[in-house]
């Protein structure tokens, strides 16, 4: 059990409040067959996703043999097809709406801050109907650079006025976890998201939650976990 004072919680998207992994299926496969290359599977994309769209094309290209120099006619392929199916294969995690709104009743301010470009984050949220949640969502291209980076960390909490120290970071991968220990960040980690294949139980964190509505956070300010 442990308690600190909190201000405010900064929340990952993809992986902790949306599952989009229909959604990179779906668009890296379009991408893919325009350029004539392999499709991925499902498995694949799970394993690879989480350190920024960059990343994943360049790791999807080696994989299925394409030329790196194929990159920016994947990204803009891949930009095009997203941004028309965004949302569409994705569905939001039970237990969110929940989490979010007793985070919010309880006093705390809330960002959203994704390694998706914020070009992508925005309709989602929109379109899922979690963007009232937020006073600030930050994208991987809206810094330098991205989780485990602390830098969008330390840049959200400033942007909200809060203390690391006193913003809570959730997430599901130890991309999260990373960035939010170098930020002096506390950190919860839900079980149900995307870690590179391996088991997240294993990523040190606070306390790791089956769902977000069981981060309990009472009318006192003190989080419990």
């Amino acid at each position: 059990m442990s308690s600190l004072s909190l201000q405010a919680a900064i929340v990952d998207l993809d992986g902790t409040m949306v599952d989009t992994l229909g959604d990179f299926v779906a668009v890296l496969r379009l991408t893919l067959t325009e350029l004539g290359l392999p499709v991925v599977d499902r498995a694949f994309v799970e394993h690879t996703v989480g350190k920024g769209s960059e990343h994943l094309i360049r790791t999807t290209l080696a994989h299925v043999g394409g030329d790196a120099a194929l990159y920016d006619a994947a990204w803009s392929a891949y930009q095009r097809h997203y941004l028309a199916l965004n949302g569409q294969y994705a569905d939001v995690y039970p237990g969110v709406v929940e989490g979010l709104q007793r985070l919010r009743d309880a006093g705390l301010r809330l960002a959203c801050l994704t390694n998706k470009p914020v070009a992508f984050a925005r309709p989602l949220l929109a379109s899922k109907g979690l963007d009232g949640f937020f006073e600030v969502v930050f994208g991987g291209d809206s810094f330098a650079r991205k989780k485990p980076d602390p830098l969008p960390l330390l840049e959200t909490c400033k942007a909200l006025g809060t203390p690391p120290a006193q913003t809570l970071m959730i997430g599901d991968s130890s991309n999260d976890a990373e960035a939010a220990r170098a930020a002096g960040c506390p950190v919860v980690l839900v079980t149900y998201g995307y870690n590179h294949g391996e088991p997240i139980r294993a990523v040190p964190a606070l306390a790791h939650v089956d769902r977000l509505d069981q981060v309990q956070w009472p009318r006192s300010g003190v989080f419990s976990g």
